[in-house]
């Protein structure tokens, strides 16, 4: 049952509405696509004079020093505060701003942000411009109800989450932006479906294997050994071996789709011999590279995992014994949870169940997102993933956020701020439309 001021905040979200949609496609027109990391500027000033006019203190952070950081893409987070009456509890509300490119099959054009049927279509809206504005207009909806919040509320709009999120949540979580003595709660506004709270996600494990063989003339293969067959049989190993095993796997995690309550493995790339488009001369392949994706579970480790990986490639050497080759790691993010039982968990469950009349179930998310900073680095340990959006939409043509979803995905969000930073009318405060 909500009470007298949830009700007016409530409200307040449903007159706000047309001027969070317009915000939105606002968001959606700017392409910050990545890579290259594109617009970034221009995203993070609109967020940043919105946030300024609705009354938090905003801060631009450039991930300077990093490489990936240049003149011509610079990787700018924006942070935004607004102190309650005193400075805890804090809830902070994240959101990235990077899309990755449109792609191909789209029937509409991708940065148009059009409305249609009730959808807004636009790469990025899902995944996840709708959860940054949700999330902004969910506080906004409080300080316009006149209500004081007894804590503070940060908004934060950070780079590079596609890609890791080294330049974003994880650089500022190094440099102390974010971390546990200030933050007591995160809400990470992914697209996890407007009746679902996220908890936590499993582990990646990216790495290279580097084949050799022995370059020799086409003509006479017999006198070299080619790496591309060695990776082939590799494959092929890991398809017969390694597979299997991993089917069997299943986390205790509530990871969706079920599918992925196994560990996995994927081939991301290939590349071997001379270069395809180049004009070819008569060799046998002396070097072959391939990308893999591994995603292990909370219950496994990462020693494990690799070492699982060595003894599928020393088993090769029983019909190969001159195979050379290198195992190079090009990501490791550790599994993370946070405990079902933690009070931002129950807070953002019942505003869920006021606002959408259900019990919303807990799941875990079959990739990573920024929770793995959050956790790892601030070391904050009350962090969900929650938003309005469709995950299966989430990098797909024609990506849109039903706008009612939206709407229920604001109110929720509203509702939780409310109660976890004990939200009181402020009789003396002036209005604030």
């Amino acid at each position: 049952m909500l009470d007298a001021i949830e009700r007016e905040v409530c409200r307040r979200v449903d007159e706000l509405q047309e001027e969070l949609v317009d915000f939105l496609r606002a968001l959606v027109r700017i392409p910050t696509i990545n890579p290259p990391g594109a617009n970034y500027a221009d995203c993070a000033a609109l967020i940043g004079e919105r946030l300024r006019e609705f009354g938090y203190d905003v801060q631009y952070v450039e991930a300077e020093d990093l490489p990936e950081s240049s003149p011509s893409h610079p990787r700018i987070n924006v942070i935004g505060r607004m102190q309650g009456r005193y400075a805890h509890p804090c809830l902070h509300f994240n959101g990235h701003i990077d899309v990755v490119p449109p792609g191909a099959g789209w029937t509409v054009d991708p940065f148009d942000a059009i409305v249609e049927n009730g959808r807004l279509y636009g790469r990025g809206v899902t995944d996840q411009k709708a959860g940054i504005a949700a999330s902004i207009y969910a506080v906004e909806a409080i300080r316009r109800a006149g209500v004081a919040l007894h804590g503070a509320v940060e908004q934060s709009a950070t780079v590079d989450e596609e890609s890791g999120g080294l330049a974003g949540v994880a650089y500022l979580a190094e440099r102390k932006y974010f971390r546990r003595e200030a933050i007591d709660h995160v809400i990470i506004t992914e697209p996890l479906d407007y009746d679902r709270i996220c908890i936590g996600h499993r582990g990646v494990y990216w790495f290279d294997v580097l084949m050799r063989g022995r370059i020799a003339h086409g003509s006479m293969p017999f006198l070299g050994a080619s790496a591309i067959t060695r990776m082939g049989r590799l494959i092929a190993a890991i398809d017969r071996q390694l597979k299997p095993r991993l089917n069997a796997r299943r986390t205790q995690m509530p990871v969706e789709p079920d599918g992925a309550r196994s560990a996995t493995i994927n081939i991301n790339a290939v590349s071997g011999g001379q270069a395809m488009d180049e004009p070819q001369t008569p060799c046998v392949a002396d070097s072959c590279r391939a990308i893999f994706d591994r995603r292990f579970l909370i219950e496994e480790t990462l020693e494990d995992v690799r070492s699982e990986i060595i003894e599928v490639i020393e088993s090769l050497r029983q019909d190969d014994p001159g195979l050379t080759y290198e195992l190079i790691d090009r990501l490791i993010v550790h599994p993370t949870m946070t405990a079902p039982e933690a009070k931002v968990v129950a807070v953002m469950s019942s505003a869920i169940e006021d606002v959408a009349g259900c019990t919303p179930p807990l799941i875990a998310s079959p990739g990573t997102y920024d929770q793995k900073h959050f956790a790892r680095i601030a070391g904050i340990e009350e962090c969900i993933a929650y938003g309005p959006g469709t995950l299966d939409l989430a990098h797909q043509p024609d990506e849109y956020c039903n706008l009612d979803e939206l709407r229920m995905a604001c109110k929720a969000m509203a509702l939780a701020a409310l109660r976890l930073l004990d939200g009181k009318k402020d009789e003396t405060a002036e209005n604030a439309e």
